[in-house]
Parts: structure tokens; C-alpha cells; sequence
């Protein structure tokens, strides 16, 4: 193997060194069987969510792993393999994988990473039950506003309760 070849491929491991320890959340999949534009659409609702999935060597997924420590994780690189990166939201990558792979038989879960952890595919799918953050900020904004609702029906009943007297002394 060249050189060149050699410096290409530990440039490809350091990337995927840099996305695994960026991830708060990883998924690894298998998507053989599923169509070109099933794909396209599985690429197109992650990137949509903040969610990067990419096509990797094996061998080189089993020299990132290693690198960052995530030795146990080696065992799902086999086969056809993509892997799912989600660095803001947690939740995302996982949620919408789990969602189409309901949908599309094809798509096999093998593992992936959560919080720096490697997980299962039955904690990868109990996560992937779990609200997303937005769902969660809008649970904590209803939450906020409901003292400030009831306080605003209190005093709109009681300002209802006052014009509905004044118009019986008149």
C-alpha cells in the first residue's frame, strides 16, 4: 500500500475519530436492501433534524473505535455499515432511525453510542422513545405559562363577576 494510500486512510479515521467524540448520540445500521430513493429519504429526515449519516469502511470504524475508546462497539462493524452521527439532539438519530426502520424492514439496527456509552439495540430503542428536546422545551413552556394562564382566568372571571353585578344595581 502506498504512502499516499496510507496518509488518505488515517486522514478518514481521524474524521470519524472527530465525529465520534462530537456525537452525543451514534447509531450504527445496516441498510442493505433498502432502495436508492428509501435512502435518500432516510439521509434527507436526518439531515433535516441535525442528524449526519455516513457510509464507512469497516476497518476504519474498528481504528476509530479503538481510538476513542469505544472498543466494545467494534463487534456491530460488519457488513455493510452506516453510521448515524447526531451531535445537537440525542434524541434525533435514534428516534428517526427507529421510526423508519419500523417502516422499512430492510434497515437493521446493529449498536450504536449514547452519551459517550455504548448501547444496545433495545436501549437504542427505548431511547428512541424519549421525547425530543423540542418536544421537551414546549412541555416546559406550557408548564411556565399555566401560573400566568390561571392567574389571567382568575382575574377575567372576577372582572366578569364585577360587570355582571354593576348591571344588576342599575
Amino acid at each position: 500500500m502506498s504512502e499516499q494510500n496510507i496518509a488518505a486512510k488515517a486522514k478518514q479515521v481521524e474524521e470519524i475519530v472527530e465525529n465520534m467524540n462530537n456525537a452525543s448520540s451514534m447509531v450504527v445500521v445496516d441498510y442493505r436492501g433498502l432502495t436508492v430513493e428509501e435512502v435518500t429519504d432516510l439521509r434527507k429526515q436526518l439531515r433535516d433534524n441535525g442528524v449526519k449519516m455516513v457510509v464507512l469502511k469497516n476497518k476504519l470504524l474498528q481504528r476509530a473505535a479503538e481510538q476513542v475508546g469505544l472498543d466494545d462497539l467494534k463487534n456491530v462493524f460488519n457488513g455493510p455499515t452506516a453510521v448515524a452521527f447526531a451531535s445537537d439532539d440525542a434524541v434525533a438519530g435514534p428516534k428517526i432511525l427507529h421510526s423508519f426502520a419500523k417502516d422499512h424492514n430492510a434497515l437493521e439496527l446493529k449498536g450504536g453510542v449514547i452519551d459517550g456509552k455504548v448501547a444496545s439495540i433495545d436501549e437504542i430503542n427505548q431511547f428512541a422513545t424519549l421525547p425530543s428536546r423540542e418536544e421537551l422545551l414546549a412541555t416546559l413552556a406550557n408548564i411556565l405559562q399555566a401560573p400566568v394562564r390561571n392567574v389571567a382566568y382568575a382575574v377575567k372571571a372576577v372582572a366578569d363577576s364585577k360587570d355582571s353585578d354593576d348591571g344588576d344595581a342599575a
